[in-house]
């Protein structure tokens, strides 16, 4: 499964990449920062290629959060929209994963 992560704090992302990795998972992260097109474009291209988008509201720029679900409401892309996502969390979520799909 392709994971997007939009926002968080850049310091986790080696981390949760690790932890997607070792589930058989790719992730792409994007800080958030829209401070140009190719940032815009950035973040547009990792929503459109997962297979579920990680919107992270507590850091981020309320632009990025907008753009994040407009993409992947375009694309049909799903959207889990989350306070924070560190390392607890989504390795929980891999771990829900990984249980319904061999359930």
């Amino acid at each position: 499964m392709r994971i997007g992560i939009i926002g968080g704090l850049d310091r986790n992302a080696p981390d949760l990449a690790s932890l997607a990795r070792a589930a058989g998972h790719e992730l792409a992260s994007h800080n958030g920062v829209l401070a140009g097109k190719a940032s815009s474009a950035s973040l547009s291209t990792i929503v459109r290629r997962s297979d579920i988008v990680f919107i992270i509201t507590d850091v981020n720029s309320h632009n990025a959060v907008r753009k994040a679900r407009k993409v992947a409401k375009l694309h049909h892309r799903a959207v889990r929209i989350v306070r924070r996502l560190g390392v607890a969390e989504f390795s929980a979520y891999l771990g829900a994963q990984v249980v319904r799909s061999v359930a």
